[in-house]
C-alpha cells in the first residue's frame, strides 16, 4: 500500500511539473517577427545570391518560351546585378507564408508590391516605393453587376489568404447593418480571377493595374468598381537588416530618376496586346503547359537519361534557346549544341534535325554519367558534374575532383569540387602534377551549372511534370 501511494504521489509531481514546464515553455514563445534572423548585405554577398519571394502572375512571373519573365522577375534580376549577386526566385502566393520565410532567414526579400499596413510594418522592414496601387472588385460583366461597394452587403468575396485585401474589405464591415462575407483562400490573385471567369466564385478582389491586364484576356470580366483609392506599394525586407534596406533603397531611387522602372512598367501594364499573347499562349506557364516546340522529343530523350523532362528542356535552352538551326562562333550546332566530333561520335547525321540532335547530346550525357557514376554514387550531386563536364569537358572537372581529394575536401559533394573548379585559372593549382587538363576558366562552367538549375527550379515549379 506504502508502495502504491508512492507512485501515485511520484505521479502527481511529475504531471504537476510537467505541466508547469509546459506552460512556461509555452510562456516563453516568441513569435517568429521579433526574433527574425541575422542576415544582412555583407552575409548575402558573400553567400553569392539574393533570395526574393515572387508571385506567380502575368505581371509578376511566369516562364514564357522557356524564358523566364515578369515585372517583378526584371526588376530582381536588375537589383541582384546590381548587389553584384546571382538571383534566386521563391514563388508563394501566401504572403503570410512569405513573412515567416522572411523572417526565418529562408528568403532575402519579398517582391510583391505591399501596401504598408502597421501590423505588417511588424513583420519586415518597407523599402522605398515602387510605384502606387489601387485595389478594384473584380466580377463578370454578365448578371447583376455590382456597381458600387455598397451592393456588396451580404455577398461573398474570395482573396488571396495573408492579403491586404481583408483590411479593406473589411472597412467596410464596421456598419453594423453591412457585412461582406470575405473567404481566404490559399491561391493566387490570377487563379482566382480565373475562378471568376468560369463562375466557380462571383467576385474577387485585385490591384487595378493586374485587374486591367487581365481585362484585356477575359471580356467578360468587369474591374470598374474601385475598393481603395490609389496607395504607395513597396518590398520588404527583414527589420535587422540595415545594409540590405539601405542598397536597395539607392537602387530603386536611382532607376526611377533614370525612368527604368517607367519604362518597365509600360512593358508589362501598358503594352495590353503583349501581355495577353505571352499570357494565353500555349507555351507560358500561365495560359498553357508547353515550354518549346520540342517538348515531345525532349521527353523522350529525357526518358532515355532518367531524368526530369523540365531539367534537359532546362539545358536546352541554355545550349540554344530551343532553336534547333543554331550555331555557335565555335561551330557546334543544333538544340544541345554538339561540336562535329562530338557528332560524329555519338552518331548524328543530320545535325539540323531535331531529334538527331537532341539524341546526340543524350547520347554523351549517358556517357558522362557513366563517367561519374561510381565516383559520385548520388544522382542530384552527379547531375551537377555531369553538366559541368558538358560544358567545359570531364577531364578539366576529374582534375577538379582530384584536387578536392588532395586537399582533405569531400570529392563527392560539387560545391566542394566546384571551388576546385574555379581555381583552375591559379597556377598554382593548375600546374598542379594531378591535373592533367591543365589551364580552364573554372569559374564559367559553375556558372554555367547554377545557371541551369535556377531555370529548371523555375520550369519544375511553374510547368507541370
Amino acid at each position: 500500500m506504502k508502495r502504491i501511494t508512492q507512485i501515485i504521489a511520484l505521479c502527481f509531481i511529475l504531471l504537476l511539473f510537467g505541466v508547469q514546464c509546459t506552460f512556461f515553455q509555452k510562456e516563453k514563445e516568441v513569435p517568429y517577427w521579433e526574433n527574425p534572423t541575422l542576415l544582412d548585405l555583407d552575409e548575402i554577398t558573400k553567400r553569392g545570391y539574393i533570395r526574393a519571394i515572387v508571385d506567380n502572375s502575368s505581371t509578376s512571373y511566369y516562364i514564357y518560351r522557356g524564358r523566364r519573365m515578369g515585372y517583378e522577375f526584371e526588376l530582381l534580376r536588375n537589383l541582384a546585378a546590381n548587389l553584384g549577386v546571382r538571383l534566386h526566385l521563391i514563388v508563394k502566393s501566401d504572403i503570410e507564408e512569405a513573412f515567416y520565410l522572411l523572417n526565418k532567414g529562408q528568403a532575402d526579400i519579398i517582391a510583391m508590391n505591399l501596401e504598408q499596413t502597421e501590423q505588417r510594418k511588424l513583420y519586415a522592414k518597407f523599402t522605398l516605393p515602387l510605384g502606387e496601387m489601387s485595389t478594384v472588385l473584380i466580377q463578370r460583366k454578365q448578371g447583376a453587376s455590382v456597381t458600387d461597394f455598397s451592393d456588396l452587403n451580404q455577398k461573398s468575396v474570395h482573396i488571396p489568404q495573408g492579403s491586404i485585401y481583408k483590411d479593406q474589405l473589411n472597412h467596410f464591415n464596421q456598419d453594423s447593418t453591412f457585412h461582406i462575407n470575405i473567404l481566404e483562400i490559399p491561391e493566387s490573385r490570377e487563379e482566382l480571377i480565373s475562378k471568376v471567369v468560369k463562375g466557380e466564385i462571383d467576385y474577387t478582389v485585385a490591384d487595378k493595374d493586374l485587374a486591367l491586364v487581365n481585362a484585356t484576356y477575359y471580356n467578360d470580366l468587369n474591374v470598374g468598381v474601385e475598393i481603395s483609392e490609389k496607395s504607395p506599394v513597396s518590398w520588404v525586407v527583414r527589420t535587422n537588416a540595415p545594409l540590405l534596406e539601405s542598397a536597395i533603397n539607392d537602387w530603386i531611387f536611382k532607376r526611377t530618376k533614370s525612368g527604368y522602372l517607367a519604362t518597365l512598367y509600360a512593358k508589362y501594364f501598358l503594352n495590353s496586346k503583349n501581355s495577353y499573347y505571352r499570357s494565353n499562349s500555349a507555351f507560358s506557364s500561365l495560359g498553357g503547359n508547353k515550354i518549346s516546340a520540342y517538348d515531345d522529343i525532349i521527353k523522350k530523350a529525357a526518358d532515355k537519361l532518367g531524368w526530369d523532362w523540365r531539367l534537359l528542356a532546362s539545358l536546352v535552352y541554355k545550349e540554344s534557346g530551343f532553336d534547333a538551326e543554331a550555331t555557335s562562333y565555335a561551330g557546334a550546332s543544333g538544340l544541345l549544341q554538339l561540336m562535329p566530333v562530338t557528332l560524329d561520335r555519338f552518331g548524328v547525321a543530320d545535325p539540323n534535325d531535331p531529334y538527331q540532335s537532341l539524341m546526340g547530346g543524350v547520347n554523351f550525357l549517358e556517357y558522362l554519367d557513366k563517367f561519374w557514376r561510381e565516383r559520385i554514387p548520388e544522382s542530384n550531386e552527379r547531375i551537377k558534374f555531369i553538366l559541368a563536364s558538358y560544358n567545359i569537358g570531364h577531364g578539366h572537372v576529374e582534375d577538379a575532383w582530384r584536387l578536392t581529394l588532395k586537399y582533405g575536401r569531400n570529392p563527392q559533394h560539387w560545391d566542394q569540387v566546384s571551388h576546385f573548379l574555379k581555381l583552375k585559372t591559379d597556377p598554382e593549382y593548375y600546374r598542379d602534377p594531378i591535373v592533367k587538363s591543365g589551364y580552364a576558366k573554372g569559374h564559367v562552367a559553375v556558372t554555367y551549372v547554377e545557371d541551369i538549375l535556377i531555370l529548371y527550379n523555375s520550369y519544375r515549379v511553374l510547368i507541370e511534370p
